[in-house]
Parts: C-alpha cells; sequence; structure tokens
C-alpha cells in the first residue's frame, strides 16, 4: 500500500546512514556543502535509533546499504562504478555490494532447485558447491551436471525478495508523489514515472525464465561480435527462480591486479567494454544494462565475457538515430546540431531559444575534449548539466533512463581499467559507422524499403478498403428515428438508477 506510513521507512533511510557512519561518508565523497552535511545530519541525529544496525564488520556505507535492502544495493552497485564522483575508496568498498552479500544456507537453495526442477539435486548434479557469488536479487552456485559432466553455475532467488523489493519500492513511490507536491519544479523530471520505470525493471528480474529469454535474444545478436562471449543457457534446467547456464571461467574485471597478473591489457578492455555497450545500444537496439564488473570477466584468450542477463535494455529504432546524432554532434563538437536534434525529437519546449541551448550545452562539452578523464570533473560536469536542463525545462524521458544509467556504469567500469580514458575518442569510431549506415542516403533509401514492405503486404485489401470508403461516403444519411414511446419509462427507471447510486456514494463518503 502506498501511503504515508512509508515515512518510517523514509526515515529509517536516514537514521540508518546516520547510525552506521554511513552519512558523513557519503556527504564527504559526494562533496556536499557543509549547509548541506549539516541539515541532513540534524535531521537525522535524532532518530538514528530506528536505524539498523548492520554488519559492524563492513565499511560505513557498505553496510548501510546492505542492512536497508535490495532497492539500495542497486543504488550502491551504480556508485560502485564512479570512482570519480564517490572517490576511489568509496567506489572500491561498495564493490563488495556486485557480488561479495551475505549468502544464504545452501540446503535452501537446494530446495528451491528441487522444487523448480521436480527431481533430487543428486539426481541431476554429480557436485553442488557453496555460493561463489551473492548479490541482493540472487546468488550462484558452480555445479558439476551428472549426464555430461560439463561445470555450470546456477542462479538461485533469494527467498522473499519480491517482497522486499515492493516494501522499498512503496516508499519510493512516497517519496517520488511528496518531491512533487513540495517541489511543482521538479514535476519535469517525472519522478514518479521514475519509480515506475524502475519498477517493472526490477520485477522483471524477479522471473529468471524472462532472464534466460533474454539472454538467449541477446546471445543471438551479439554471436558475430569479436573479444565477446555469453555463456549457453540450460533450458530444460531453468524455471521461474533457478536458471542453469555454462560455467564462466576467467579473472574479474573488476579486479585489476588480476587482469596484470594474467597479462590482459586493461587499456584495450576498457576501450572494448565501452564501445561493445554502443554497438549493442545503436546496431541492436538491445543492450545488457547491468554492466558492472561484477557481471563481467575476461576469459583467459581475452575475450570479454558478460552475465546476469535480468536487467535488459530496449530502444526504438527512431530513439537510437536521435542517440546517435547527439553523440555525433557531441564528438565533432557541433552544438547547433546538437541542440536542433533535442528541438526535433521534442526534448526540449519549442518555445526555447535554440541558440541559447546551443551555447549552454558547448559549456557542457567543451571542458572534454582535449583533457584526460583525471582532469575531468565529473560531479561539476553532471551538476551543470542538471542546470541547463532544468533552466530549458526539460522533461525526464522514461525510455532513455536504462540507457542513461547504463552509459554512466560503462563509463566507470571504462575509467576503472584505464583512468585517462577519453570517452568522446573511444566512443567516435562506432557512433561514426551507425550514422554512415543508419543517417543519410544510404539509411533513406532503406527507410523507403520498408514502407513499401508494408504496404505490400496490405496491397491485396486495398481496393477493399477503398472500396468500402466511396461506400460509406456515397450513402444517404440515416434519417431521425421515430420517438420511442417507452422512453419516459427507460428514462424514469435510469433516472432511479442514478439516483440510487448517488445516495450510495453519499453514504460511502459519509
Amino acid at each position: 500500500m502506498r501511503g504515508p506510513h512509508n515515512i518510517l521507512r523514509l526515515i529509517r533511510t536516514g537514521a540508518t546512514l546516520e547510525r552506521t557512519g554511513a552519512m558523513g561518508v557519503v556527504m564527504e565523497a559526494m562533496d556536499a556543502p557543509p549547509q548541506v552535511r549539516a541539515i541532513m545530519r540534524f535531521l537525522a541525529w535524532p532518530f538514528q535509533w530506528l536505524g539498523y544496525r548492520g554488519n559492524p564488520d563492513m565499511p560505513p556505507a557498505t553496510r548501510a546499504l546492505s542492512a536497508l535492502g535490495p532497492a539500495y544495493i542497486k543504488f550502491g552497485q551504480i556508485l560502485s562504478t564512479r570512482p570519480d564522483l564517490v572517490g576511489d575508496e568509496l567506489a572500491m568498498q561498495l564493490r563488495v555490494l556486485q557480488d561479495k552479500l551475505p549468502p544464504f544456507p545452501v540446503d535452501v537453495a537446494k530446495r528451491s532447485v528441487e522444487e523448480q526442477l521436480g527431481k533430487p539435486v543428486e539426481d541431476v548434479f554429480d557436485e553442488f558447491s557453496p555460493p561463489v557469488a551473492a548479490a541482493s536479487i540472487a546468488q550462484v552456485h558452480k555445479a558439476r551436471l551428472r549426464e555430461t559432466g560439463e561445470a555450470v553455475a546456477i542462479k538461485v532467488l533469494r527467498p522473499g525478495i519480491e517482497k522486499a523489493f515492493r516494501t522499498d519500492i512503496d516508499a519510493f513511490y512516497f517519496a517520488a508523489r511528496m518531491i512533487e507536491v513540495l517541489s511543482p519544479a521538479s514535476r519535469r523530471l517525472r519522478p514518479t514515472d521514475v519509480i515506475a520505470h524502475f519498477e517493472g525493471v526490477v520485477m522483471g528480474e524477479l522471473d529468471l525464465r524472462l532472464e534466460a529469454s533474454s539472454a538467449s535474444e541477446f546471445a543471438a545478436n551479439t554471436n558475430g561480435d569479436e573479444g565477446f562471449k555469453l555463456p549457453a543457457i540450460k533450458w530444460p534446467l531453468s524455471g521461474r527462480q533457478v536458471m542453469t547456464m555454462g560455467w564462466a571461467d576467467g579473472a574479474p574485471l573488476g579486479d585489476n591486479a588480476a587482469l596484470d597478473a594474467a597479462g590482459h591489457d586493461r587499456v584495450a578492455l576498457g576501450e572494448r567494454v565501452l564501445q561493445l555497450f554502443l554497438s549493442h545500444a545503436l546496431r541492436d537496439g538491445y543492450f545488457h544494462a547491468d554492466m558492472h564488473q561484477g557481471n563481467l570477466k575476461v576469459a583467459p584468450t581475452g575475450e570479454i565475457i558478460a552475465y546476469d542477463f535480468g536487467i535488459m535494455g530496449h530502444i526504438d529504432e527512431y530513439t537510437r538515430k536521435v542517440y546517435a546524432e547527439i553523440l555525433y554532434g557531441f564528438i565533432k563538437r557541433d552544438y547547433r546540431r546538437v541542440a536542433e536534434v533535442h528541438f526535433e525529437a521534442g526534448y526540449v519546449p519549442p518555445d526555447r531559444d535554440v541558440n541559447e541551448f546551443a551555447r549552454a550545452l558547448r559549456a557542457v562539452g567543451e571542458p572534454i575534449f582535449g583533457m584526460d578523464a583525471t582532469q575531468i570533473s565529473m560531479g561539476s560536469l553532471l551538476s551543470y548539466l542538471f542546470e541547463v536542463t532544468e533552466r530549458f525545462g526539460m522533461e525526464t524521458r522514461t525510455e532513455l533512463i536504462l540507457l542513461q544509467r547504463t552509459m554512466v556504469v560503462v563509463e566507470g567500469v571504462a575509467r576503472s581499467l584505464s583512468p585517462q580514458i577519453n570517452i568522446w575518442q573511444v566512443a567516435r569510431p562506432v557512433v561514426e559507422d551507425y550514422i554512415r549506415k543508419n543517417i543519410g542516403p544510404r539509411a533513406v533509401v532503406h527507410d523507403l524499403q520498408k514502407t513499401l514492405a508494408v504496404l505490400a503486404r496490405y496491397g491485396p485489401r486495398l481496393p477493399g478498403i477503398v472500396e468500402n470508403a466511396l461506400i460509406r461516403q456515397s450513402m444517404p444519411l440515416e434519417p431521425p428515428r421515430a420517438p420511442n414511446r417507452l422512453s419516459p419509462a427507460i428514462w424514469a427507471v435510469g433516472g432511479a438508477g442514478l439516483g440510487g447510486a448517488a445516495v450510495l456514494v453519499a453514504l460511502l463518503l459519509g
């Protein structure tokens, strides 16, 4: 139920941050102004007794987010990929949230597997290990198939995870609505729609059959991508709460020491991660939307292995072209064209000045060129970009939320591998290739072919459609009907019904 009782949940959030010591750590990492820090501490301190204690062996921020539950853990996972925003130390601490959370007992996992497969674990697997990774929604066990001896990974949902997510999402809805009421200016950001989008994404993660289907589609799209592969799904051994796939051998992409020891080129890996994401988003319109280090490995052969397909993003062809033109405009430093694309797509209200918007975008883009990542303050850049969107009345585009969020995560992953990486230089060949193939004369011919193909399907029906339209147009108007003698009685009964309904409503409203 989405009601005022969620105030307690939100108060408990602040209280947990204060009780665990995470409030100061987060404020320090985000470089919050002294006034903001003082206000937050003042509001949270009286209620800290309501906060969760968490695991005292964990660092403060990790301790607080893991205690608050899965939705907050998801937020921490995103921050863990952004050392440029929260600092190297906090990012490293939060990386634990990706796949090193406290596991649930192996016996509970085996019971879930048996319920899903309808047979004892021993009949299917020769080995079934303790948890090798535990994240916010599920944990993974390594097993060996009795029939073939193949090593597999078994993903099992956490018990009660859906109820836990519902609790957090209800509180987020309440917070979004309060923000909209108390701050009318924030409505352009559509906070309620953003939470609805988050809810849809998360609830999709809670059915592993959908994840298996996503993995299958993603594998078909990326089959020819050099230096990239996916584990194969074992459909007969998968269900709503359990998913089985091939085992991925390799070094975790978040372990730079292991990558260096294995002789992998981290600069090349960082560039490849970013280019693969852009290629999947632009070429296919279907991309892995949870590409943090915990979901990526590097095989001994140097291939990047992706897994955990619970969150996948989809963007239509028109939006892909808009996104590509915006990226290409920034790469070419053609801010006028970037501004025009925003207006053409309806992202900016038409009554705003396109030239002024172009100048504002120049102030966002220019600091990036000629600098490496160590010289760019992403916090300052994002802060200014937010000011620009507010000044020009840009609304949040819910269809782009997942794309934008994933871009932030992937950029963070690339920079954790190569701190000096320049995302615009790396993105340029992928975006230029997409522009060349999909925007211009060749694209016009392709679009015409698609239009003709649609018309061809309707070809056999066109004569009938035209004939029916002409017949309707030539038919005389229907003469007015004679008054119905029963109409007074009908009106009387109808009026009584409406009157009775009105009485019932009045009684209900008391």
